[in-house]
């Protein structure tokens, strides 16, 4: 008997992304497995355009797993969908490619009656911001009504630039443009959102951020939430994952989320970087026990947290190091950017002086 079982008393579905190697009914045996009570995968290789079609015999059976297993594949499932398409490449060739490998994965979630699928919001590249962001749109509102009941999840993101969703406003300006709006959701990823430099580690920051999200897009689109600790620090802008409790986060935060009322009946999955399914196993248990924490001050708790963060250690100080390196260059360079703006500008003032 596995010593994850599944719980019947969480308020939540906490969960992991689980392989789905040798058959995407392997993916829903192989969750239960470890006790999730939501879970995600790929569709097919994130690693190419085009996977082989699912064969009947599959579909079926994955069904008839979701049905065994006690998972509805309308509201527990989240699947990923691959990280390179990019519907706001400003290259309409390859807009195209992605747009095509979008419908494929929105087909093969309606084969197996699943309802919710979780996707990158991509990257305006060289393009105007603006205007990828409506192409973007564009794309969603097409796949749309190309398929029947899939939601497509936006997925918010680390990084600064041309990464499209590393700010609330970004997903809000894309959400206003789509046209049937029962079909598009946000998920939000903790390590993300704190990398992007909203904080979340006191209850004063969390709350603000969640104030934020309702005040920008609003708490009925919230579809879904990725559970990651940050190797980086706040305000970084690096995706980089970190196993529960030992990154810069922290236990604290996880605890406030098995608390939140607005997260129960979302899926609520790990991307740690897990070596093995148990990882997982034990993280979603870690979970579901700090459910059971009330307060804040816990001494289990603090006990716990302590022994993740030494464990993180060394990692959050070489993460830190990095980034403060990273910002003295970039203090440099804006130094250097503004001495020449004033260079330039008295070399035109000499120039307009002398005419």
């Amino acid at each position: 008997m596995s010593k994850f079982v599944r719980s019947t008393t969480s308020r939540y579905k906490f969960g992991a992304h689980i392989s789905a190697a040798g058959g995407i009914s392997n993916s829903v045996t192989n969750a239960y497995n470890i006790g999730c009570n939501g879970f995600a995968m790929f569709l097919k290789s994130p690693r190419k355009w085009i996977s082989p079609a699912y064969t009947p015999e599959e579909i079926e059976k994955f069904k008839e797993n979701c049905q065994q297993c006690n998972y509805n594949p309308l509201t527990d499932i989240l699947p990923h969908g691959q990280y390179f398409i990019n519907l706001a490449n400003p290259d309409e060739e390859k807009a195209q490619k992605a747009y095509d490998s979008l419908i494929d994965d929105l087909g093969r979630c309606e084969q197996l009656g699943i309802g919710l699928y979780n996707l990158h919001p991509g990257s305006s590249l060289k393009g105007d911001h603006e205007a990828q962001l409506k192409q973007l749109a564009q794309y969603l509102n097409k796949a749309i009504k190309e398929t029947k009941f899939v939601k497509i999840v936006l997925e918010n993101m680390a990084g600064t630039g041309s990464l499209i969703g590393s700010n609330l406003e970004d997903l809000k300006f894309v959400i206003d443009l789509i046209e049937d709006k029962t079909r598009i959701g946000v998920c939000v990823d903790t390590c993300h959102t704190f990398a992007a430099g909203y904080d979340l580690v006191t209850r004063e920051a969390y709350e603000k951020f969640w104030q934020q999200f309702s005040d920008t897009i609003g708490y009925k689109y919230l579809s879904a939430v990725h559970l990651n600790d940050s190797k980086a620090p706040l305000g970084a802008n690096r995706d980089l994952h970190e196993k529960l409790g030992e990154g810069f986060l922290g236990l604290e935060v996880f605890r406030m989320i098995a608390h939140d009322e607005h997260l129960q009946g979302l899926p609520l999955i790990l991307e740690t970087p897990q070596p093995t399914n148990e990882g997982y196993g034990e993280e979603v248990k870690m979970l579901e026990w700090l459910e059971t924490l009330s307060s804040p001050d816990d001494k289990k708790l603090a006990q716990k947290n302590q022994e993740l963060q030494d464990r993180g250690e060394k990692s959050r100080k070489d993460q830190q190091t990095k980034f403060a390196v990273k910002q003295k260059k970039g203090t440099k360079r804006k130094k250097s950017d503004s001495e020449n703006d004033i260079t330039a500008h008295l070399s035109k003032q000499k120039r307009v002086n002398k005419t």
